[in-house]
Order: C-alpha cells, then sequence, then structure tokens
C-alpha cells in the first residue's frame, strides 16, 4: 500500500499498540542503528502481554537480553497503564495491564462510534477498478473474487475516510459487437432485450457465435457491422446500448443478491476511451519512448523481458493500426488521474495479469501520467478450485454461472435454517437463509488469503463450526439474544473484567482497531476474518464459563455491557466484510 493510504490517526485503543509505542521511544534513545527496531509486542497465557523484540535488539547490539531489557524499561514509563512488568532472564518483558486502565479504555470503544477504528491522517481519492464482467457475457464463478474482495476493499478504504470511486470497467467494445448486434437484428430487438435482462446472455453469445463461424453471410454482415459501429453510426450505436444496458441490468440483479456496493453508475467500460486512445500514441513520441517494432507502435519499458532474454514491448498501436488492451488500459490511468484526481489506483485483478499491469503502469510514469505522489498497485487474487484442484466448473465441464453458485448457496441454506431454526417463520427464515447463505460462500472466499487458490466446499462453508462465516453469524446472534432476554435496553454499566475469560475478550476488543488498519493497509480482508473468527471463539469460552442473566447484579450489568460491546463489533466487522447479521438464527 502508498504509504499516504497506509497512514492512520486515531486515538490508541489497543494497549499492544500503546505499549509498543511508549517502548519505541526508549528503543529510539538507546541509538540510530536501532531506531527502527520493533518492539513485537503479543499476547500471552502467562501475562496480558509480552514484549519479545528485546532479544533482536540485543543480538545486535551484543548486549544481554535481559540487561537490555531492565535499561528498556527503566525509560519507558508504563505506570499508567501496567499493574506489574516483569522483566525474565530470556529477556522477555511480561506485562499485566492494571484494571482501571483496561475497564476505562473498554469505556472509550463504546463511546466512540468507529469502535477504535482509524482516520486516514491524509486522506486522499481512491479509484478502485473491480469485477469487470463482459457485455453479453454471463457472469460466472471467475468474477466472485474480484467482485467482493474489491468490495471490501472499498469498505475499508472508505472507513478510513477516503473519497473513493468504484469503477467497473466492463468489457463492452470490440469486434464481437458486430456478430452481437447482427444477431439482435435476426432474433428482434424486443425478444433479445427479454432474453438479456433475464440472464440469457451466456445462450444469446453462443447463438451468436455459431452463426458467425457457420454462416458466411451472417459473418459477412457482421464485419460490416463492426466498420458501422466504430464510425459512430447512430443506429449501430443504439443497438449496441440495448446490448450494454440490458447487460448491466442483468448485472445489477446479481450484484444486489451478493450485497457488493456496485451500482450501474460505477460502470466505465472499455468504450469510454475511444476517443482517447489516438492520443496515445503522439503523445508518447513526444515523451521520447515510443518505438516501431515490427510496424507496431511500443514501449519497451525497462526490467521487463521475455524468457529468451529479450526485452519485452507493451504494444500500444498494433501493425493494422488497431488498438488493444494495453492501449485501452494506459487510457483509463490518464483518464482516472486527469478527470478523477485520483491519487491512488487499486486494481483487483486476477494474478496472472501481473506483468501486463505492471508494464502498464511502468509506461505511464515513464510517460508522466502517474506523476510523484500517485500509486497504480495491482492487488492480486488466486482462482477458485473444484475438489479435483481444476479451476471450479459443473460436472459437465462447463463454467459455473454466478447466479446459479448465489441460488444454490441460499437453497442449501434455507435447508439447514429450516433443521435449525424451526421457530422462525417462513419470511425470517428465506431471510435468514439468503444472509447465511450468500455469507458463506464470501467468507469462505475472504477468510483465506487473497493471493491463494481455494477449493470450494459447500459442506466446509455453511458449517456453524469453524472459520466460517455462518459461525460468526450464530456468534453475533447468541449475543443479540442474550441482551434480548435480559430485558433491558440500556447497557451502560462499567465493565470489570475479573474472570479470565472476561479479560481476554476485552483484550480482544480493544485489538479490533489494529485488525481493521492492518487489513486496509495490506489489502488483506484474511486478516480481519481471522481476528473476528478470533473473538467469536473467545466470545464462545466467556459463553460458557461466566454466567450472565444468573449473575450478581453489579456482575451481570457489567457482563451484559461487554456483551453489547462484542455485538457491535461483530456488527461492524462483519458489515466491512459485506455479510449480514441477522438478529435471530
Amino acid at each position: 500500500m502508498s504509504t499516504s493510504t497506509a497512514k492512520a490517526t486515531t486515538v490508541l485503543l489497543d494497549p499492544a499498540a500503546e505499549i509498543g509505542r511508549r517502548i519505541s521511544d526508549a528503543f529510539k534513545s538507546i541509538g540510530d542503528s536501532v531506531s527502527t527496531a520493533d518492539p513485537v509486542v503479543r499476547r500471552s497465557r502467562r501475562c496480558d502481554y509480552q514484549v519479545n523484540g528485546i532479544i533482536g535488539l540485543a543480538r545486535e547490539l551484543g548486549t544481554p537480553a535481559a540487561d537490555l531489557a531492565r535499561e528498556v524499561m527503566k525509560m519507558t514509563d508504563l505506570s499508567d497503564i501496567a499493574m506489574t512488568v516483569d522483566v525474565v532472564d530470556t529477556g522477555f518483558i511480561n506485562i499485566t495491564l492494571n484494571d482501571s486502565y483496561l475497564s476505562g479504555t473498554i469505556a472509550r470503544m463504546r463511546e466512540d462510534p468507529r469502535l477504535g477504528t482509524a482516520v486516514s491522517a491524509s486522506p486522499q481519492t481512491v479509484v478502485v477498478d473491480y469485477s469487470h464482467p463482459n457485455v453479453a457475457k454471463e457472469m460466472h464463478v471467475g468474477h466472485l473474487r474480484t467482485t467482493i474482495i474489491g468490495d471490501v476493499i472499498v469498505r475499508l478504504m472508505e472507513r478510513a475516510g477516503n473519497t473513493v470511486v468504484r469503477e467497473n470497467h466492463i468489457g463492452d467494445w470490440g469486434t464481437p459487437f458486430g456478430m452481437l448486434v447482427e444477431h439482435l437484428i435476426d432474433i428482434g430487438e424486443n425478444e433479445a432485450t427479454q432474453r438479456l435482462s433475464v440472464g440469457e446472455l451466456s445462450d444469446f453469445y453462443r447463438e451468436a457465435r455459431t452463426k458467425f463461424d457457420n454462416d458466411s453471410e451472417f459473418a459477412d454482415r457482421a464485419r460490416r457491422r463492426v466498420v458501422t459501429l466504430q464510425s459512430g453510426d447512430e443506429e449501430s450505436l443504439r443497438l449496441w446500448r440495448v446490448l450494454v444496458d440490458q447487460s448491466a441490468t442483468y448485472f445489477q440483479l446479481v450484484y444486489d443478491m451478493l450485497g457488493v456496493l456496485l451500482t450501474p453508475k460505477d460502470i466505465r467500460g472499455e468504450s469510454a476511451y475511444n476517443e482517447m486512445l489516438p492520443a496515445l500514441v503522439p503523445d508518447l513520441r513526444k515523451a521520447g519512448i515510443l518505438v516501431e517494432s515490427d510496424g507496431a507502435q511500443c514501449v519497451f519499458p525497462e526490467g521487463f523481458y521475455s524468457r529468451t532474454g529479450a526485452p519485452l514491448p507493451l504494444i500500444v498501436q498494433k501493425s493494422d493500426g488497431g488498438y488493444g488492451y494495453a492501449a485501452t488500459d494506459l487510457a483509463t490511468i490518464r483518464d482516472r488521474i486527469d478527470r478523477i484526481g485520483a491519487a491512488t489506483l487499486l486494481y483487483v485483478v486476477g494474478a496472472p495479469q501481473h506483468d501486463h499491469l505492471a508494464m502498464c503502469f511502468a509506461v505511464a510514469r515513464m510517460a508522466g501520467w502517474l506523476p510523484p505522489g500517485t500509486e497504480a498497485i495491482h492487488i492480486p487474487f488466486g482462482t477458485v478450485l473444484g475438489s479435483d484442484k481444476k479451476p471450479y466448473r459443473t460436472r459437465s465441464g462447463e463454467t459455473v454461472k454466478l447466479i446459479d453458485l448465489l441460488n444454490e448457496a441460499i437453497a442449501r441454506a434455507a435447508r439447514l435454517v429450516a433443521e435449525k431454526s424451526p421457530h422462525l417463520d417462513e419470511q425470517e427464515q428465506q431471510e435468514v437463509a439468503k444472509a447465511v447463505g450468500i455469507g458463506a460462500v464470501k467468507y469462505a472466499d475472504l477468510s483465506v488469503d487473497r493471493v491463494r487458490d481455494y477449493i470450494f466446499d459447500w459442506e466446509r462453508m455453511l458449517s456453524f463450526d469453524g472459520n466460517t462465516g455462518p459461525y460468526l453469524q450464530y456468534a453475533y446472534t447468541r449475543a443479540r439474544s442474550l441482551l434480548r432476554k435480559s430485558g433491558e435496553t440500556s447497557f451502560a454499566s462499567p465493565v470489570s473484567a475479573s474472570h479470565p475469560k472476561e479479560r481476554a475478550l476485552c483484550l480482544d476488543l480493544l485489538n479490533y482497531g489494529t485488525e481493521v488498519s492492518e487489513t486496509t493497509a495490506t489489502y488483506s480482508p484474511h486478516k480481519l476474518c481471522a481476528y473476528l473468527h478470533q473473538l467469536a471463539s473467545d466470545f464462545g469460552a466467556f459463553y460458557e464459563a461466566c454466567p450472565v442473566l444468573t449473575a450478581e447484579p453489579e456482575v451481570r450489568a457489567s457482563r451484559l455491557a461487554l456483551t453489547e460491546l462484542v455485538a457491535d463489533v461483530f456488527r461492524d466487522g462483519l458489515s466491512l466484510l459485506g455479510l449480514d447479521t441477522p438478529e435471530r438464527l
């Protein structure tokens, strides 16, 4: 992430972060050579936190670790935070917080509408490029990861206070539209509109392709239509717009079902850059970086080579005078910097596109279109695999339609909800089934490090045990149920943490802002997933070990207040991941 978007400011509610900051100041006073050393403050079973970074620092300085730890702690004032600070012979520092600091910090978190999450020190305009379906083609499982990972990144960037522009760079231009427009004319505009609007995109495209391959007269018409379309013929453009609009309508049905933030206003297809393409060649030539190679106009950015060691070109204009994806991507970069005024461009695109995007970014930088202070960043992700560890497909070997996958998720969840929650009425069961089914699919994807492939497994992702969406949703509903059963409407009591399970839960909660910041800085949703799973596990342990409703009045009030904060963090964290939180399950 760019340093500008990574920097954030907030009141430090996380005790580990506050301890680390204070000890870092002591590190800096030891000498310039170790000014960047990390104290490494971790949770510990023996105490609240353990400082581990002294050992590496001592090795660097050639000093006994325990002696250095004592010296560091003499320079570090933790009197307002810590009840005990113990230096062990190995150089570890064990810290236990005092109760008043812990309860007071929890109180500050409860009063903070942001729950301790950070606001950027230098908010900026960020463009997030994601989803990218193609007009007149079905959205399939391959669109799942870019869409939901991009959606989480948008939510995180907005939470940090940035101005976020969502851009859905759809494929809406090129030679295939000649055959698609002619097929629309053949079957009639009304029928085509109806079929596209209900999602028969793949069949429509397949029919047009078959006719193009087998009917020479149709193929000739399709080629002529491409020429008229690209020359700006009004009727051709009107028919093309029918294809685009109806496809967009269908895409929105999928987005709404998936629960992402994309709207038709976020669409900016390849066609939007057509008028910008002719200027690329003279502008790159003026910049002194354009080279003609085999009749094509190219740029050879430094550091890119073929397998044979030859310099790799980015082809801006083909030898026949046409423009390819590289030209459109360069125009897109210019547009987002010039028109939108973006400081950071985030591309949520599959890992196989790494080299292409890196070359585009390099050329844009060489041309001055990515000026100092701006960044273009590729956020890659792996592939959704089937049980055979190959790209996920139907049993017949066809690509899985995204809407079919989502419908199946809801249907499977509906059977589970009917079994586990017969007390819910039919409408509520349907609503919960959608939240659980869609949430299960999204969470199964997001909980895996995005750069890795993962195996699509219905049984695992819909389980109410383990690191799954249903498990976290159930933890939230359990907290909400406990609050409802109390019969109270306000939970304003101070929180005390006399039981170890209460204390562990408080430390989890205070770590929330740090985990959100780390997730944002690394564009890694799985980190927030891991945090929420740990919170759910510790809440379950608290629930089993610490009676709430039957406790003494003062303890009961404290534990209800703690439960309310747990529910608030679950709801907020799952919302950042794009998951719904049903109140009952």
